[in-house]
């Protein structure tokens, strides 16, 4: 009997559970790939095909830059500052073509396999297809597929129930060819004394449990609070394409706080109205999204004079950090002379308002660890400072970190 059917538990429950334990490595990322790693290291500053943000857009990349091309990417990635000290031609070209803007240098900080893994990605990048424009309204939630958890458990059940059948089957089998023998039917198993039997099989998969419970677990405390990609619905459709994109309005003509204190600050419509006494029409929604900014200040466009009752626009806010955690704007746009995409990304390019940016603790972190301090020699009273610190750190960059920008009470006071 036993030559003839196999047992369920050589031929069925360790691949059921090898195939679980794939599929779970699959699906928590276990193994970090080209995509993870461009979306924590470069995407901050490089899309691929969607235009320039800090750095160059990296479509084709590999057939701009000097053959062997993998190779050179790879010197530049982990670290562009060496090849542009050593006079690269190219090197030299890309670093004047933007800005003078050093790029992040990644020696030290992600493996040469890592390195070579974003190479691979950005050449062959996954093709996204045109998604279908939807308005955010109140209560609208897109229809999304399964997730990859729920993939992995229904692939599970569906193995469970095959072994469970084939369980099944193997008994009346037995008892089949017992009665044949005369033999009194085989005892039925049950499920404690299966887990006694098999108690390596139920080891495995209490460890499994526990990993992917404790993974889940991770994972929902780490997006409490965290807003990435929040689009609220705003009492005006302005379009941030049309006045930072198309016009060219530099992000402070509006936000004016930005460059003088910790927040940026939401303009009044006293501010639109600079332009838009003159300008009744818009490109994209005509004169409907302009009226709303007149019916706030009480402008009467017909008189030209302000003689209607005000009703102030109650702007919905998009970017708040928690009251513990310390952020000044000015810090960073006039002393780290930071563009403003570094943290609420194109708005050139995009129509309303969103969160881009995770705005957590560690992508804070991240950033302070990698980005250098500029300016080194431009305030008298850090002269003596700089010159310390360029000496002891001699050969290597002065980011916020060196000076001091992780310590604890930078932020948290």
């Amino acid at each position: 009997m036993n030559c003839i059917y196999p047992s369920v538990k050589q031929f069925f429950l360790k691949p059921f559970f090898l195939l679980t334990l794939f599929f779970a490595s699959i699906t928590y990322g276990w193994a970090d790939d080209g995509a993870k790693i461009f979306k924590q290291n470069c995407s901050r500053c490089h899309t691929i095909g969607k235009g320039k943000l800090t750095g160059p857009d990296l479509k084709d990349v590999a057939s701009r830059v000097p053959a062997p091309a993998d190779e050179w990417l790879h010197k530049w990635i982990k670290n562009n500052k060496a090849m542009i000290a050593s006079g690269d031609a190219y090197s030299v070209k890309v670093f004047a073509d933007n800005g003078k803007q050093n790029m992040d240098v990644f020696d030290g900080v992600i493996s040469d396999a890592d390195i070579s893994a974003v190479i691979a990605y950005i050449k062959n990048p996954p093709v996204e297809k045109a998604k279908e424009v939807v308005e955010h309204k109140p209560g609208h939630e897109e229809e999304k597929g399964l997730s990859k958890f729920t993939v992995l458990l229904i692939v599970a059940i569906a193995l469970l129930i095959i072994v469970m059948v084939l369980g099944t089957v193997k008994k009346q089998l037995s008892d089949s060819l017992n009665v044949k023998k005369g033999l009194p039917p085989a005892e039925p198993i049950t499920a404690v004394k299966w887990a006694s039997r098999n108690k390596r099989i139920v080891a495995v998969m209490g460890i499994v449990a526990v990993i992917i419970l404790a993974k889940l677990t991770y994972e929902g405390l780490m997006t409490l609070s965290v807003d990435q990609g929040y689009l609220p619905v705003q009492p005006i459709k302005y379009s941030h394409e049309t006045h930072a994109g198309k016009l060219q309005i530099n992000c402070v003509y509006c936000h004016s706080g930005a460059e003088k204190g910790k927040t940026a600050g939401v303009p009044s419509a006293n501010v639109c109205m600079n332009c838009h006494k003159a300008i009744s029409e818009g490109p994209k929604t005509g004169k409907a999204e302009i009226a709303k900014i007149y019916e706030a200040v009480g402008w009467d466009p017909e008189k030209g004079q302000y003689s209607k009752p005000q009703r102030p626009l109650k702007w919905v806010r998009v970017h708040s950090l928690p009251d513990f955690a310390y952020f000044n704007h000015s810090q960073h746009v006039v002393v780290g002379k930071q563009d403003c995409k570094n943290c609420h990304g194109d708005m050139a390019t995009l129509d309303e308002a969103k969160q881009v940016s995770p705005l957590t603790m560690g992508w804070c972190v991240d950033c302070h660890r990698k980005t250098e301090v500029p300016g080194m020699s431009t305030n008298p009273y850090y002269e003596e400072l700089h010159a310390k610190l360029k000496e002891k750190y001699k050969g290597h960059p002065i980011t916020v970190e060196t000076m001091g920008g992780l310590d604890c009470i930078k932020c948290h006071y």
